[in-house]
């Protein structure tokens, strides 16, 4: 079994507002997380490049020490913090972008942005340096509290509207919040999409399913040993485990949640 860590930023700034406090990390962090990365002798893959090789696409194999990186939703400090780390460790990342959110959406905007976000030309600028753009739908709702049809016009809008803002074809994306379910998973897969990731935290392996991908959260509290036993753990990390313990139990009670929407008739 092939396994690769797959990590989940979001907000990359030293003052982060009271929303996007708890997933934020601080340049400096970022800054020594990559170095430590580089000098480990960690090979960087986007997502794409990850199931690419996990499928054999092209003849294509891994290296021996994988790693993928990733950022949700869209930060403005993606380009002004992370993506000049990145250029100067020579990483590529990829960056799951909400449409809604982005700071010149117009007339597309929609739902309620965290902070200051990417504008269409910025998310261009990065995708020009190598940044995969994923999708995040189009306003970042819970994808599995959705009536069918609205989820698909969440998912479809989005795929759309950054293949036509950024001008490359869109395969992968993230759920927002990390939910899914069978019904969200069998949407994605008819919007286009080849591969998705969640949460989970735990390490990443070609066994998963292509649409629940799981990721390693890096946040404000991840110290930089917590940080190099998770990248170098090949058993789920124990400074995961409550999340992990809180996120099976939040599964239930959201299949719960959405099976009384349905018998009310809101679904």
């Amino acid at each position: 079994m092939i396994r690769v860590p797959i990590l989940m930023y979001h907000s990359v700034t030293d003052r982060p507002n009271d929303e996007t406090k708890p997933h934020a990390v601080r340049p400096s962090d970022l800054a020594e997380q990559l170095s430590y990365l580089s000098e480990s002798g960690f090979t960087p893959l986007t997502l794409g490049d990850l199931v690419a090789r996990f499928n054999k696409n092209n003849g294509l194999s891994l290296p021996a020490k994988p790693i993928v990186v990733t950022f949700d939703d869209g930060y403005a400090d993606f380009h002004s913090h992370a993506l000049p780390l990145l250029e100067r460790h020579n990483f590529p990342a990829t960056v799951f972008l909400t449409s809604g959110w982005v700071s010149d959406a117009g007339k597309d905007a929609a739902g309620r942005p965290l902070d200051d976000m990417l504008s269409w030309g910025q998310a261009r600028e990065a995708a020009q340096t190598g940044i995969e753009i994923g999708g995040h739908s189009h306003s970042h709702p819970q994808l599995d509290q959705l009536r069918t049809e609205d989820l698909r016009q969440e998912l479809r809008r989005n795929k759309g509207l950054l293949e036509e803002k950024i001008g490359t074809p869109v395969a992968t994306m993230a759920y927002p919040y990390g939910y899914s379910s069978a019904r969200v998973r069998r949407e994605v897969r008819k919007a286009g999409y080849f591969a998705a990731c969640a949460v989970s935290n735990t390490i990443a392996a070609d066994r998963h399913d292509m649409l629940a991908i799981p990721r390693l959260t890096v946040g404000k509290n991840t110290t930089i040993n917590m940080f190099k036993r998770a990248v170098e753990g090949n058993a789920v990390p124990l400074i995961y485990m409550r999340e992990r313990i809180l996120t099976k139990g939040y599964a239930v009670v959201r299949r719960t949640r959405y099976g009384l929407q349905r018998v009310r008739g809101n679904v």
